[in-house]
């Protein structure tokens, strides 16, 4: 089957996280709270199960605001800190450090070069496009599509389904996914795309096989 489009995950496949610790930390300590390391990793692992949850609910500038007090708000209640959430957002999305995976930019390079259409597929927020920026990897992909703006996260089709009509791609047989988590492959899956585990470099030398 001849292949015309790469769908991407984002976090996990295209980028992972600096550790937030150590800004978090510093964050708190610049308003007077004092707080162990493992505490504020807790706190940050709360945080996530909480984000992970809801990101789709970033669709536009208000919701992310939003989404992202509360976020924080949840950060200082698992370490009992009494800081205003709204207040403290902005520190805790500073904290939040992204870098690309390694070979991931190389890898979008070879599968452009091939003449396929490359969209990133991502359970995040709409401020995605703007880490992806600052990193120059909104550069080697054609969209990038958040389930924010889908409203629904994987493993529904709806993201994918967005990627593929923003790519030009009418016959989803003709598209491939790479991810690293279960709801990569599923969503896939249920959307009528192949699948590809992760590392992206590893699956697009698969893909171009």
């Amino acid at each position: 089957m001849e292949i015309e489009a790469v769908t991407i995950d984002a976090y996990g496949t295209l980028v992972t996280l600096r550790d937030p610790v150590p800004a978090l930390r510093a964050a708190l300590a610049d308003r007077d709270v004092e707080r162990g390391t493992a505490d504020v990793q807790h706190a940050f692992e709360a945080e996530v199960a909480f984000y992970v949850a809801r990101s789709h609910e970033g669709r536009d500038e208000a919701a992310l605001a939003l989404l992202r007090r509360d976020c924080a708000g949840v950060f200082l209640e698992a370490l009992a800190a009494e800081l205003d959430p709204a207040d403290f957002a902005a520190a805790f999305l500073a904290s939040l450090s992204f870098a690309e995976l390694p070979g991931a930019r190389a890898a979008c390079g070879e599968l452009r070069a091939a003449g396929l259409r490359l969209a990133v597929v991502s359970n995040w927020d709409i401020g995605l496009h703007d880490h992806l920026e600052a990193l120059g990897l909104d550069a080697v992909v054609d969209a990038v599509v958040t389930s924010a703006e889908a409203g629904a996260p994987k493993p529904e089709p709806a993201v994918f389904e967005l990627a593929l009509a923003r790519l030009g791609v009418d016959d989803v047989t003709h598209a491939v996914h790479v991810g690293d988590a279960a709801s990569d492959r599923e969503g896939a899956l249920a959307a009528g795309l192949r699948f590809e585990p992760a590392p992206l470099a590893d699956a697009a030398q698969r893909i171009l096989a």
